[in-house]
């Protein structure tokens, strides 16, 4: 009587764990990647939830308001889960009228790219109407959306 042979040869097991380790080699880095993205898209909607106010307020008064004043909170009021403040400010004399608002990641629980980098975050008046334009030069590129390239 012939035996029937059971079970896998140990070369089929060692090309399985081959294939998961190749796997998890790809699958890790981009599941990190794509966590850092997550959490920088929190400092543009902590930036979105000021820029409302920023454009009503210069649109009444043509300046930019400033944390504390003028009816916006301190900047530890637009703090979120990822982002530590957000600060609003007028930008540099020499480029122009801005209004500048600077969001700072925490330096904890948050992805290393983005521990205590800020994102900048500059509204302008062109042609009647107020743009914004965002900045982050401590971040890298794949992390940040098109808008901030």
């Amino acid at each position: 009587m012939k035996s029937m042979q059971k079970g896998f040869t140990l070369i089929e097991l060692m090309i399985v764990v081959a294939i998961i380790a190749i796997l998890a080699a790809i699958a890790i880095p981009q599941y990190e990647t794509y966590i850092t993205k997550s959490q920088f898209t929190e400092a543009t909607t902590v930036a979105t939830g000021v820029e409302t106010d920023i454009n009503l307020f210069w649109n009444q008064n043509g300046a930019c308001p400033s944390n504390g004043a003028n009816g916006f909170p301190a900047a530890v009021s637009y703090a979120g889960k990822y982002v530590a403040t957000a600060t609003i400010g007028a930008g540099s004399a020499a480029t122009g009228a801005t209004c500048d608002v600077t969001v700072a990641f925490k330096a904890n629980s948050v992805s290393q790219p983005l521990q205590s980098a800020s994102v900048l975050f500059q509204g302008s008046q062109t042609g009647g109407n107020f743009t914004w334009k965002c900045s982050a030069a401590a971040v890298a590129d794949k992390y940040k959306p098109e808008t901030c390239r």
